[in-house]
């Protein structure tokens, strides 16, 4: 008798043998500053960090001195190839000029990018449904990265795990990372986040629990302020920075940006790469979690998330197979980027692909994580921009002068602001190298990062044209009104100054009586002044018929009439 085929249900799962697991959280920064002085207003909003320095021990960040800027005995090789991967103008954003230069001042002349990091949360504890058990995974580091002149923070968090099943690594990247829950289901169970998460401190209790469950109180939040409520345990993990809806009080106050799901990369070291379907891999490169089936053991995951003809172009478009071969130092390695998620995959037994000095660890961890950053910070202050000419928009009453100052003043400042983003912070490649290069091309056109600079380029050069635009009506307006009051005062000038002629000859006349003419005089000439300039609108419209030839006599007069006719109401 031949023995039944192996059913797919007892086959033994994908074990991922090291994991690693980046989130960036890209917001926008609305600094406290509208009543401090201006001075000090845009000190902070140039410089954000310093408001976390001044906080001193009341806050849980510290500033990050990098192995460029501290002991010399912590740069090691990784930091060198780190370094050396990007462009000249890459390096100076990154790392600033030298060391002594960026300890002379604080003013943006060093590195534009400051990192601050807590050490307090060591482990998060996450259950990503109900009923399962729960999952520790190890706080690698969580840091804040701030921008000199841009109103853009990201929070960067990394965590470390091992020996998961693929199944559920892929559901962790799938449910981690989310700001708040989009929607819960006929059970009240909060849906495509994780079910429960605890932020857990060195001494391993609970430092904060999430609240996604509450659905109240996300639905209240939304009703009353027009604005999604973040949850517990990623609200605290920004803290002194709090939500500008959520009613608390805060010197950097943040907005939501992108989409609520936080962009991510994940470093995965397997046995054997080659045994991952095809499946496995749609999965994982565009994040859409495993499989219930898969995620119970209780079937191989073998049916694609999506249609097959929407997945037919899948290798194209967002895998690089440079090093997909049995070759190499790192053989069967490969890079999956969709813009939102770029996910490595490689072989947990080659030396190199598991070196976190020299391998692809070291890589991902530092040129990669630096590149994706990099396109993401792009995205994010490009929004950023745009948004702030929609408030500026938002202010804007036409009646109002103070109204049409301040949208003045906004429309000026972003195209100043955009300007300096321009030639600081904007750049089309960032190394020659050419796996950096590649997976730096593959990011920035899924993001669309090219497409959104010129859409927001467009829109702040329309206002600002509009604001040159209007300065000139103005200016031609004034250049009118004062024309029509010269031309009519050169009326009365030439009459009385002919020949040096005086109508009244009070040259001998006591001082008294010549101050008392002169103050006359005066006033009448300034009476007549004013009331030209109110009509000079009207004058205007008179003179330029009187000088219309194809105008007859009669049209000419009631051109002058219309100068003291009143408009209907």
């Amino acid at each position: 008798m031949n023995a039944a085929p192996h059913p797919a249900s007892v086959s033994e799962p994908t074990v991922v043998r090291q994991l690693r697991h980046v989130l960036l959280w890209p917001l926008r920064l609305l600094p406290a500053g509208d009543g401090a002085p201006s001075a000090s207003a845009d000190r902070l909003r140039r410089r954000p960090w310093q408001a976390l320095r001044d906080l001193g021990e009341a806050s849980p960040w510290r500033e990050v001195v990098d192995e460029y800027d501290g002991d010399p005995g912590r740069f090691h090789e990784r930091h060198y190839n780190e370094f050396v991967t990007f462009l000249p103008y890459v390096q100076r954003f990154l790392y600033g000029e030298g060391r002594s230069r960026r300890d002379a001042a604080d003013d943006g002349s060093g590195s534009p990018m400051r990192v601050f990091r807590r050490d307090d949360l060591a482990a998060i504890r996450v259950t990503p449904r109900a009923g399962e058990a729960p999952l520790t995974l190890e706080v690698v580091h969580v840091d804040l990265y701030f921008f000199y002149d841009v109103d853009v923070v990201i929070l960067n968090v990394e965590l470390a795990a091992s020996e998961l099943p693929l199944a559920q690594v892929q559901e962790l990247l799938y449910r981690f990372g989310r700001a708040y829950p989009p929607g819960w289901d006929a059970k009240g169970h909060a849906m495509h986040c994780m079910h429960a998460a605890e932020w857990l401190g060195r001494d391993g209790q609970v430092r904060v629990r999430s609240d996604a469950q509450q659905r109240e109180a996300f639905l209240a939040h939304v009703a009353e302020h027009r604005a999604p409520r973040m949850t517990a345990h990623w609200a605290h993990v920004l803290e002194p920075l709090v939500a500008d809806h959520s009613g608390r009080d805060g010197v950097l106050r943040y907005r939501q940006i992108e989409y609520y799901r936080m962009p991510l990369m994940a470093w995965l070291a397997l046995d054997d790469p080659r045994a991952l379907s095809r499946t496995d891999f749609v999965r994982l490169g565009l994040v859409t979690g495993g499989s219930e089936a898969a995620a119970t053991q209780r079937a191989a995951d073998t049916g694609l998330p999506y249609a097959e003809q929407h997945l037919a172009d899948f290798e194209k478009r967002y895998c690089y197979d440079r090093f997909w071969a049995d070759a190499g130092q790192a053989p069967n390695t490969r890079y999956l980027c969709s813009g939102h998620a770029l996910i490595v995959v490689g072989d947990a037994r080659s030396e190199f692909y598991m070196c976190r000095d020299r391998g692809v660890l070291a890589q991902f961890r530092h040129q990669h994580f630096l590149l994706f950053m990099i396109a993401h910070f792009q995205k994010a202050a490009l929004l950023m921009f745009s948004d702030r000419l929609v408030e500026a928009l938002k202010g804007l009453d036409v009646g109002d002068a103070s109204s049409v100052r301040r949208f003045k003043r906004s429309i000026r400042a972003s195209f100043e602001g955009f300007l300096r983003f321009t030639h600081r912070y904007w750049f089309h490649e960032v190394s020659e190298q050419a796996q950096a290069r590649a997976l730096w091309h593959l990011s920035a056109t899924h993001l669309g990062l090219d497409p959104l600079y010129e859409e927001v380029k467009e829109r702040i050069a329309d206002m600002n044209t509009y604001l040159e635009g209007d300065s000139l009506r103005r200016q031609a307006n004034t250049v009118v009104r004062l024309t029509v009051v010269t031309i009519f005062g050169l009326i009365g000038t030439v009459t009385t100054g002919f020949l040096g002629m005086n109508l009244l000859a009070e040259a001998d006349s006591p001082l008294p009586v010549k101050l008392g003419w002169f103050a006359l005089v005066f006033v009448l000439t300034t009476v007549l002044t004013v009331y030209t300039m109110v009509k000079s609108k009207r004058l205007s419209d008179f003179l330029d018929a009187l000088s219309d030839e194809r105008l007859s006599a009669w049209d000419k007069l009631k051109s002058l009439a219309a100068v003291w006719r009143r408009d209907d109401p």
